[in-house]
């Protein structure tokens, strides 16, 4: 949506335990050659060594799973703290074509729900909120309590999707990566972005 012409998409990761689907989210949308503007939460930097094998950084647990192909197209790929509001989706006049939290905490889902602007990742939501584009949130909480719902319904009214990590089985998945690749795969579409990895259900095929 920029320029030249070329797609953005914004990402954000936060501290909710499974980084990896922030980070599997992003290795999918590296075959979309888009611009891709990645912020990380203090505490998902925090915790990130602890769910990728020791990676100290966004970057390097990017590099740990992708294909060296996929590698070559991270320098697209552009990282940003949750501090930064010099970054340039804190501002409406920046045109990105979607944005996804993904793992999205309590807090952060709280927060959009509440219009709390406090940080990077709540301000790029507002934004795409305000300027009526997409907005997937991907919340990674069990159970949920009354103020979990109310504030999805909150952001479903205000007019974000929001994409629960639930994976489905009817693939026969045989790794966790499958299960990962699921719900990234639904967030990918629900961002209006193609996808590969799910295909379409055609009644047709199962006669």
């Amino acid at each position: 949506m920029g320029d030249s012409g070329k797609k953005r998409a914004v990402v954000a990761v936060t501290g909710a335990s499974g980084i990896i689907y922030g980070l599997r989210l992003i290795k999918m949308l590296l075959s979309q050659n888009c611009g891709i503007f990645c912020i990380i939460s203090r505490a998902a930097a925090e915790i990130m060594p602890a769910e990728t094998d020791g990676a100290q950084n966004a970057l390097q647990a990017l590099e740990n799973i992708c294909t060296k192909d996929e590698a070559q197209k991270l320098k697209c790929v552009k990282f940003f703290e949750e501090d930064d509001f010099y970054a340039p989706c804190a501002s409406g006049s920046f045109m990105f074509d979607a944005m996804a939290i993904a793992p999205c905490s309590m807090k952060t889902l709280g927060k959009i729900a509440s219009g709390v602007g406090d940080n990077l990742i709540i301000r790029a939501a507002e934004v795409a909120l305000k300027e009526r584009r997409r907005l997937v949130v991907v919340p990674r909480e069990t159970p949920l309590a009354l103020t979990h719902l109310r504030n999805m319904c909150a952001v479903s009214e205000a007019g974000g999707i929001v994409l629960p990590a639930c994976p489905a089985f009817y693939q026969k998945p045989e790794s966790v990566d499958a299960l990962v690749d699921f719900v990234c795969a639904r967030a990918v579409s629900a961002m209006g972005f193609k996808q590969d990895f799910l295909k379409e259900w055609n009644y047709e095929e199962m006669l």
